[in-house]
């Protein structure tokens, strides 16, 4: 096993009992194993002898601080996911992480939802870094393989070797800040820091001393010069996600600072030189925020000039069965389950849900029916209620589970009575040996396609020909 795999438990370093005990039950039922120490040295101790998937460390610490561990780890040659807690007044630590070598970082006060999308997210990406065949099928861990997101694929590779400024529009959920890091990645940028932030996490009378620093004495409490986002970005990337919750006061200055590509300190008397590129992103219409004076129409245009758009789940074609298939199986393992079959009911809510909260929703549903599941069946009782009403067993019973993907295209699926639905089985069959068929009979690449490891693609070639 390696330090990626799923199965080994995730390492907590957090000294205050209650913050650890939230984090490690939030992550059991995720589905993931936990580990929890109280201290740096306690996680070395226990590193020596124990493998784990990913380490989750508070910065402030008894003895050595978590900077010091991830140091430490880095300079040994440790490429376990590490993901940093700070607290708010410390996002410079945060920055200080992520060139040290950090994969994520988390605020306090802590979001339950935030915790298991970085998990989720830094394992995802360590998965796909190990995977030799990964970047034909994903861009920079994002999975799509529809024409709307190889498009976006496409273009983004495009932008990223620009300097411009990127606005992604996109539904909560669509995954704006995969993609925004995927262009970093890309990008000549790659080297230097990609720094994150939430304008809707920043309360208003803080935002313009934690985007561009402030000089010691500049206000109350101001006891040290602080650098501010756009100076830990140096070089690199500045994320604004969100960009629609920032005041409009704070968008003149952020403007100007595009425009000249400085920024004055709050308190300072002189410009500061900056070299960073501005991505942003936003679930908003701006436009209809500019009708309304919420949002600078300069800015807009500024920004929008190179715009993209993810598309909502439901706009992505035969992505959605792919990532089912591919969903189950992720969530699946971690847990010892092995789902070998589905009901009816259960693949048509799936299919024909319209995920107002998109992938992020759609993984939630799926590993909630993965975790209530027993023996070895998906039900449609395990899926989370929403889902339920809104495709309920009455009108699936008059609705063909049809898989509309392209490599299905002019495939013949039965066409059942109310009465009698496919079997997965039978789903299962037609599809994998479609994919087999139009992939020249290449296994590797098959499983590829279908998102799933290559060991499931033989267990299930070998039960459909029994």
């Amino acid at each position: 096993m390696t330090q990626q795999d799923p199965l080994l438990p995730i390492l907590v370093v957090e000294d205050d009992p209650a913050i650890r005990e939230l984090l490690e039950e939030e992550l059991q039922d995720a589905g993931y194993q936990t580990q929890g120490v109280a201290s740096a040295e306690e996680g070395i101790a226990l590193l020596s002898h124990t493998q784990v998937s990913l380490i989750i460390t508070d910065v402030r610490l008894p003895g050595m601080t978590g900077i010091q561990l991830l140091q430490q780890l880095r300079q040994e040659g440790s490429d376990v996911g590490i993901i940093v807690i700070t607290a708010f007044g410390t996002i410079d630590q945060a920055v200080e992480a992520l060139k040290l070598g950090a994969d994520d970082f988390l605020t306090k006060p802590l979001d339950l939802d935030a915790i298991r999308e970085a998990v989720f997210r830094v394992l995802e990406r360590q998965r796909l870094a190990l995977s030799p065949t990964s970047e034909l099928s994903h861009f920079h861990g994002i999975v799509g393989k529809s024409d709307a997101m190889q498009g976006l694929f496409h273009n983004a590779s495009r932008l990223a070797k620009s300097d411009a400024p990127i606005l992604i529009l996109g539904e909560s959920g669509t995954g704006k800040e995969l993609l925004a890091r995927a262009i970093h990645l890309e990008s000549p940028r790659h080297d230097a820091p990609f720094v994150p932030v939430n304008c809707a996490s920043i309360p208003s009378e803080l935002m313009e001393s934690e985007f561009f620093g402030h000089v010691k004495g500049a206000f109350t409490g101001a006891n040290e010069a602080r650098k501010g986002l756009f100076q830990s970005a140096q070089g690199g990337s500045l994320f604004l996600d969100e960009i629609g919750e920032m005041p409009i006061n704070l968008q003149a200055k952020l403007l100007r600072a595009l425009q000249e590509k400085t920024v004055r300190p709050v308190g300072g008397e002189r410009e500061e030189p900056v070299d960073v590129r501005i991505i942003a992103a936003t679930h908003r219409n701006l436009e209809k925020e500019i009708e309304q004076e919420n949002f600078r129409s300069d800015l807009f245009y500024r920004l929008e000039t190179f715009s993209l758009r993810i598309p909502a789940l439901r706009e992505r074609g035969s992505d959605i069965e792919h990532l089912i298939f591919a969903l189950i199986d992720k969530h699946s393992e971690p847990q010892g389950k092995q789902i070998e079959h589905i009901e009816p009911d259960a693949l048509h809510c799936l299919l024909h849900y319209t995920y107002p909260g998109n992938v992020r929703e759609l993984e939630n549903a799926v590993m909630r029916a993965v975790t209530l599941s027993e023996d070895g069946t998906l039900r449609h009782q395990d899926l989370p209620e929403r889902l339920r009403e809104q495709a309920t067993p009455d009108k699936a019973s008059q609705m063909t589970p049809t898989l509309t993907g392209e490599i299905l295209s002019g495939s013949q699926l039965p066409t059942p009575t109310p009465t009698r639905w496919p079997s997965l089985e039978e789903v299962e069959k037609r599809y994998i040996h479609k994919v087999l068929e139009a992939t020249g009979g290449n296994k590797r690449r098959t499983a590829e396609v279908l998102g799933i490891a290559r060991r499931t693609l033989y267990r299930r070639l070998e039960e459909n020909e029994e």
